[in-house]
Parts: structure tokens; C-alpha cells; sequence
């Protein structure tokens, strides 16, 4: 058994995982990186980027058969489905470079590709070598899960750790889940030329404001994808190719591939974690807001900790323990401050408090105002009036925003800023946004805010007209 000391042992190379690595190693501590699969995580492999990959095959198809109202005569938007998986492929390829193991090599981390697991407060084992280290990083991430419905295990179906490699066009593909990423591949797939049925227990993108979800979900629907609400799945039985899902209040849904795509589970299992002190919790790790464990050595970071499950949210945990692990200094988690963003066509995007949490926190105090994109000159010369934005304001001061419409995932960022930085909406109106762009809906909003207060003041209007009357 070979055994080695190092200063920060990190399990798991997804984007927590490899953002600690490189910060670390850069910043001169001895680092070991343990990966027992894939460089790059979930992510690279099998989520965020291949399923924009795919989103983006979509939308070229669903372009090209919606494009008379440019001037462009509709095409039939035919479709090469495996031709679409090998843009997947290309896609993954040329990022997976910035996650190989010799890059990390070349930031001085020794990378050993095994699977870690405690064998003490301060020792793991990976394969035959066994790593002692000062502090230790568990950013083993999560894999989708996949509830005991009776007959699920004699049913072949996908997860989003198989669907990217599966070649043939589902005819009609069933998915069991509609949070973000069971629409999401609705959409991608009805646009690539499946029939799509999506079969959800409670309410499809049920947390997500739902005045913002419903202009998404009756968007899917126009463009022909079957939205099953408050249907919980209780039985599936068939074969490849003819499936059946029996929805508990007896509706049937036929099809003939199945996509699970009902959540994620934090990867623990492998871990060992009582041998280390490690308390797990139903939905990971537990940790304190600094992100450490009941083993105060240990973080956990990323999906693992049990909260927010995006890969920014992992890249955000790194930066919080490196000020930690590296500097000796006081660093907490806050998670106010975190967007995120649905990517279906309109996207979907939220940072801070929707609507109904501010009203339940603030009352009165409370202040939305609203914009709409058939108001953004950008928005109406690209056909990209559908969705608005609303932005919950206290006291002057941005406490969330909701964003449904084109490029919502990007719009977002500025209220991001704006959370993590307490900005006033006095800054977001000082904003000069060039002109025409759809990022104008941003600054558009923080107006709406004030308008009001400029153009249907009294006192505005005495104080302007003292000044027109008396001043020369």
C-alpha cells in the first residue's frame, strides 16, 4: 500500500472539484485529486453542456421551419438525429481539454484516477495509495435518481447519463419529471422530431414563479408537446420501444422510450463517511455555512452539500473554502445572491426572492414592478416579443428578479450583481445600455420604478414648474 501526505485532498473532479485544484495548486499548496470516472463531472459529460448542445440542434431545426416571418421561406428542418449527437460529441471534445488530467498535472496537482473513501478523520483510500491530508474536499457531486415505481427495473429507460449517447430518434419519448431538465429535453426533442410527453406528479417547473413557468409551458404546448400535470407516476411495464406509464389516478401515457428525469441524488455511497465523523443528511452532507462537516477538517461543496444543484453554485462553494483552506480566513456560503436559468425557448431565470416569497417576507414594504419585451425595440425587430421581467424591490433596493423571454439566462446576471452587491435600483437606472439591445429590459425595469415617482408626483410637478415660472 503506497501512502502519501498532501496539504488538500479533493474527492472528485467535477467543477467544484477542479475550481479548489487549480486555485489551490496555483496558489502553492500541495494538492491530490481523486477522480474514479470521468474528468469534468457531470457537467461536461453528461448535463450542462451536452444538453445545450442539444438544445442548440433544436433550435437550428425548429429555425429553419419558423422562418417565413424574417422574410425567409420555411424550410423543412430536416433532421440527422445521430448527426445531432455527434455535435454533442464535438461539443463535449473541444471543452473536455480544460478538464483533463494534464492540465491539472501542469497546475502541479497529482491527479490519481480512483474512487476515494474515508479511512479515518484524515485519511482516504484511493486504489493502493492511501492520502493523509490536512484538509480534505468532498465534491463528488450527484447522479440522477430514479424512484422505486413498480416495474421501472423490468423497463428499459434513459437518464441523462444515457440519453446523450443513444443514436436512434425516440419516436415518442416519455419523460417522468418536468423541473428544468425533463422540459429542457421535451423541448429539444420535440423540435428534433419526437413526440414528447412530459408526466409530472405535481406542477411542471413547479419552483419557478409560476406566472413566469406558465408563459414557458403553454409555449411547449403550442409547439406539441403533451404536458401531463398532478400525475404521479405508479407503474410502468412494456418493452423497448412500446412503454406504458400508469399515472396513480389511473391515466395512461404510451410511448416508446422513457426518460427519468425526477431529480438528483448526492453521490455519498461510496464514501465511507462515518469512519471519517461525516453526519450525512437525506439530501447530502450536512455542513455549516462555511461549508464545513461535523468533521471540521472536511468540506463538502457542490451538489453533495445538499442545496442548490448548479454547476456556478460549485464553482461559487470553491471560491468560498479556498479563502478558508488557504488564508485562515472567516468565510461563509450565502445563497441570496445565486440565479439560475431554465435554458427552454423562452428561457426562464431567477435570482434573490420571486414574488410570493418577497410579499411574504417584506408586506408592504414591497415593490414589483414589471417590463415587458413587446416594449424592447431589439425584442421586436428579432420576433422576440413573448416574456417580461419583474424585478421585487425594498426600500430602493432589489431583493429578487424573475425573467421569462429571449436570453433571460443572460439578462439575469446584472440582478445578480445587483443581490451580491446591495445595489440600489438608482444604479441599475444609471446604467446607459446601448441601443438596440435586449439588455435595455433591464434598465427599462429599474425606470418603471421610478416613473412613478417622476411623472405622477406633485411635488415633481410644482418643483418643475417654480423652476419654469421664476428661474431665468
Amino acid at each position: 500500500m503506497k501512502r502519501i501526505k498532501t496539504d488538500i485532498l479533493i474527492i472528485g473532479a467535477g467543477s467544484g472539484g477542479l475550481s479548489v485544484a487549480a486555485g489551490a495548486a496555483q496558489m502553492g499548496a500541495d494538492v491530490v485529486l481523486l477522480e474514479g470516472h470521468k474528468m469534468g463531472g457531470d457537467c461536461l459529460n453528461f448535463g450542462c453542456v451536452p444538453s445545450k448542445a442539444l438544445i442548440a440542434s433544436g433550435k437550428a431545426a425548429y429555425g429553419q421551419r419558423h422562418s417565413a416571418q424574417y422574410g425567409v421561406k420555411d424550410a423543412a428542418g430536416e433532421v440527422d438525429y445521430a448527426a445531432a449527437k455527434d455535435h454533442v460529441a464535438d461539443v463535449i471534445a473541444q471543452i473536455a481539454p480544460m478538464d483533463s488530467v494534464e492540465r491539472f498535472e501542469g497546475f502541479g496537482v497529482n491527479v490519481i484516477r480512483e474512487y476515494g473513501r474515508f479511512i479515518s478523520k484524515d485519511e482516504v483510500q484511493a486504489g493502493d495509495t492511501v492520502i493523509k491530508a490536512r484538509r480534505i474536499v468532498i465534491a463528488t457531486g450527484s447522479s440522477p435518481l430514479v424512484p422505486p415505481i413498480p416495474g421501472l427495473d423490468k423497463v428499459p429507460f434513459e437518464t441523462n447519463e444515457t440519453l446523450f449517447d443513444l443514436r436512434e430518434r425516440p419516436e415518442h419519448l416519455l419523460i417522468i419529471g418536468g423541473g428544468p431538465i425533463g422540459m429542457e429535453m421535451a423541448q429539444a426533442h420535440i423540435r428534433l422530431g419526437s413526440k414528447v410527453t412530459v408526466i409530472e406528479g405535481d406542477k411542471a417547473l413547479g419552483k419557478d414563479d409560476p406566472e413566469l413557468a406558465e408563459v414557458v409551458l403553454q409555449t411547449m404546448r403550442d409547439e406539441g408537446i403533451v404536458i401531463e400535470e398532478d400525475a404521479l407516476a405508479a407503474q410502468v411495464r412494456g418493452k423497448a420501444g412500446a412503454i406504458e406509464v400508469e399515472a396513480k389516478d389511473g391515466r395512461v401515457f404510451k410511448g416508446t422510450h422513457l426518460l427519468m428525469a425526477v431529480g438528483r441524488k448526492a453521490n455519498t455511497e461510496r464514501l465511507d463517511l462515518e469512519k471519517a465523523g461525516i453526519e450525512p443528511t437525506k439530501n447530502g452532507i450536512k455542513t455549516d455555512d462555511s461549508l464545513r462537516t461535523t468533521n471540521k477538517k472536511v468540506y463538502a461543496i457542490g451538489d453533495v452539500a445538499g442545496g442548490l444543484q448548479f454547476t456556478h453554485v460549485a464553482g461559487y462553494h470553491a471560491g468560498v473554502i479556498i479563502r478558508s483552506m488557504l488564508f485562515a480566513l472567516p468565510s461563509k456560503a450565502k445563497t441570496s445572491h445565486i440565479p439560475w436559468a431554465t435554458y427552454t425557448d423562452p428561457e426562464l431565470a431567477q435570482v434573490g426572492l420571486t414574488e410570493v416569497e418577497a410579499k411574504k417576507k417584506h408586506g408592504p414594504k414591497l415593490e414589483v414592478v414589471r417590463f415587458h419585451y413587446n416594449h424592447n425595440d431589439r425584442a421586436i425587430a428579432e420576433r422576440k416579443t413573448k416574456g417580461f421581467i419583474k424585478v421585487m424591490v425594498v426600500k430602493g433596493r432589489p431583493v429578487g428578479a424573475s425573467i421569462v423571454g429571449h436570453q433571460a439566462g443572460e439578462l439575469i446576471n446584472l440582478w445578480a450583481l445587483a443581490l451580491a452587491n446591495n445595489m440600489k435600483m438608482s444604479q441599475i437606472a444609471a446604467m446607459v445600455a446601448p441601443y438596440p439591445t435586449i439588455g435595455e429590459i433591464n434598465k427599462r425595469a429599474a425606470g418603471a420604478y421610478f416613473s412613478p415617482r417622476l411623472f405622477e408626483s406633485d411635488m415633481v410637478k410644482r418643483v418643475v414648474g417654480f423652476v419654469q415660472r421664476y428661474l431665468p
